[in-house]
């Protein structure tokens, strides 16, 4: 059984939506996209950048999914130090809306009763 880290993006009053662009997410007309970039500072990176590298794989929304999918395979060659792990580790996506096989490399779409734990596969 592997162990699952959370790692989230919130502001303190409890904004997790669009922390790294302003398109990101405006779901719902939220405008404030990007809030969260300004206030990383180096070591913040190192440690976002050491738990990407250091994971055995990420577990994603289907929101969370459909960004990433969408950006990080053709991510520019300056931030190829986070791609390249997340391009290249497998990736769980939890959703009630995705079915068959994923477009983003090594992503896989769980099934079964998610909440309970049982008939979970992927």
């Amino acid at each position: 059984m592997r162990k699952v880290i959370v790692n989230e993006f919130m502001s303190l009053d409890g904004v997790v939506q669009a922390p790294g662009d302003a398109d990101e997410d405006t779901t719902g007309g939220f405008r404030h996209g990007g809030w969260h970039m300004q206030y990383l500072d180096d070591v913040s990176r190192q440690r976002v950048l050491a738990g990407i590298v250091e994971a055995g794989g990420f577990l994603l929304g289907r929101r969370t999914y459909d960004i990433f999918a969408g950006y990080w395979p053709n991510a520019p060659e300056e931030e190829q130090a986070i791609a390249e792990p997340l391009n290249s580790k497998p990736k769980w996506v939890a959703s009630r809306t995705l079915e068959g096989e994923l477009a983003w490399q090594n992503s896989t779409v769980l099934e079964g009763d998610l909440a309970s734990g049982r008939g979970v596969e992927g």
